[in-house]
C-alpha cells in the first residue's frame, strides 16, 4: 500500500500529489500558486484603491483574505514538504499496523474513522463547489457589472467589453483551482486529527481489555499500551508542528471572515446576492466547525485513556504492575490537544467564546452603518 492509497484519505492526496505539493516536483505547484500570488497583491491594491459601494468592497475583503488563506496552505506545503511526507509515512505505518491487527474491535474502529473521514472529504468538496460556483455567478445578480473577485489592472478598463469578459473567464478558471488547493489541506488535518482520536481509542480498547488477560500477559499489555501512548504523543507533537502557524492563521481569518460575511448578508441589494453569501457563510462555518469538533474530540479522547486504565482490574495487578498503569494514568492526566499558535488548545469552547467575539464586532458594524 502506498502512502498516497491510503483509504482514510480518498482523494486529499491524490489531489495534494496531482498539483505537485507533496511526492511530486513538477510545474504544475508553480502553475497554481504563481497566478494566486499575483492576483492576490492585485486584491489589496483594488481593496485600497476601491470607489466601489459598501457591500461590493465588504465581498473583496472576504475573497481576498481567502485567496491569502489558499496561498499560505500550498506555500507551507512546498517549503515544508519534506516534514509533511515523512509524519505521512509515520501515519501510514501506524494505520498498516491497525490494518493487520486480527482484533475485531479494532477493525471495527478502523472501519467507522475511515468512514467518516471520506464522508467529512466529501462533504467539504461539495461545500467548496457551491462556493466556486457561488463566486461565478455572484456578479450576475448584481445591479452593475462587476467580477467574481476584485483585481486591480493599471491602464485598463476592466469593466469594458472585451477585457470584462475576458478577466471574468480567467476568474472563473481560477475559482476550482483555488478549491482543489484549499480543501484537500482541510481534509488532510481532518483526517490526521481523526487517526489520532482512532489511536486513543484503540489504546482505550486495550486498556479495557486487561480485564479478560491473566498471569505475565498483564503486564505485558500494560508495557504494550504505555508504549502505544507514547506513539500517540508523539504522533500529536509532530502534527502540532506541522500546523501550528496555519491555526493560528485559521483562528484570526475566521473571525474577520465571518464578520464580514454576516454584515455583508444585511447590506446585500438583491435576493440572489443574498443566498450566495449564505453559502459562504455556511461553507467557511462548517469547514471551521469540523475542525474545532474534532480537536475537541481528540482532547477529550486521550482524557478517556486514564478512565479505561482506572476501569481496568487494577486492583488485581500485583504491586509492580500497578505502578506501571499508575505512570499511564499519570500521563493521560494531560490530555492531547491541537494546539493554536503551540499556546491555546483548540476545542469547542475556543470556539464558543470566538463567536461571542465575532457577533460583538458585528453588532457594533451593524449599529455604524445600519
Amino acid at each position: 500500500m502506498s502512502t498516497i492509497d491510503m483509504p482514510i484519505f480518498g482523494i486529499t492526496l491524490k489531489l495534494i500529489k496531482f498539483w505537485s505539493y507533496l511526492f511530486v516536483h513538477n510545474w504544475r505547484r508553480y502553475m497554481a500558486l504563481t497566478p494566486f500570488l499575483l492576483i492576490n497583491w492585485t486584491q489589496f491594491v483594488d481593496i485600497y484603491l476601491s470607489t466601489e459601494p459598501l457591500d461590493f468592497i465588504l465581498r473583496n475583503v472576504y475573497l481576498t483574505v481567502l485567496f491569502s488563506n489558499t496561498i499560505l496552505r500550498g506555500v507551507l506545503l512546498s517549503v515544508q514538504r519534506g516534514r509533511y511526507e515523512r509524519f505521512l509515512e509515520l501515519l501510514k505505518g501506524y494505520y498498516v499496523q491497525l490494518l493487520q491487527s486480527a482484533d475485531a474491535q479494532i477493525a471495527q474502529l478502523v472501519h467507522e474513522t475511515t468512514r467518516l473521514s471520506l464522508s467529512i472529504g466529501r462533504i467539504n468538496l461539495l461545500m467548496g463547489t457551491c462556493t466556486c460556483i457561488g463566486f461565478v455567478t455572484y456578479p450576475i445578480f448584481g445591479s452593475e457589472r462587476v467580477l467574481p473577485y476584485g483585481m486591480f489592472v493599471p491602464g485598463i478598463d476592466k469593466y469594458a467589453t472585451p477585457y470584462y469578459e475576458i478577466f471574468f473567464v480567467i476568474q472563473a478558471v481560477m475559482a476550482p483551482m483555488g478549491c482543489c488547493m484549499y480543501i484537500p489541506y482541510s481534509n488532510l488535518v481532518v483526517t490526521c486529527t481523526l487517526f489520532a482520536i482512532l489511536m486513543c481509542r484503540v489504546l482505550q480498547h486495550k486498556l479495557v481489555s486487561l480485564k479478560s488477560v491473566r498471569g505475565a500477559e498483564v503486564r505485558q499489555q500494560i508495557v504494550w499500551c504505555i508504549e502505544y501512548q507514547l506513539k500517540v504523543v508523539n504522533f500529536v507533537n509532530q502534527m502540532n508542528s506541522l500546523t501550528n502557524a496555519l491555526y493560528l492563521v485559521e483562528f484570526l481569518c475566521f473571525g474577520a471572515m465571518l464578520c464580514v460575511l454576516l454584515f455583508s448578508l444585511i447590506i446585500a441589494q438583491t435576493i440572489g446576492q443574498t443566498i450566495i453569501v449564505i453559502a459562504y457563510v455556511i461553507m467557511i462555518f462548517s469547514n471551521s466547525i469540523v475542525l474545532y469538533y474534532v480537536a475537541n474530540e481528540l482532547y477529550y479522547e486521550s482524557f478517556h485513556v486514564s478512565i479505561a486504565a482506572y476501569e481496568s482490574n487494577w486492583l488485581d495487578f500485583d504491586v509492580d504492575t500497578q505502578k506501571m498503569l499508575k505512570l499511564l494514568i499519570l500521563r493521560s492526566q494531560k490530555p492531547l490537544a491541537v494546539l493554536v499558535g503551540g499556546v491555546y488548545p483548540m476545542n469547542l469552547k475556543m470556539l464558543q467564546s470566538l463567536l461571542n467575539v465575532i457577533y460583538s464586532f458585528f453588532t457594533l458594524l451593524r449599529r455604524i452603518y445600519g
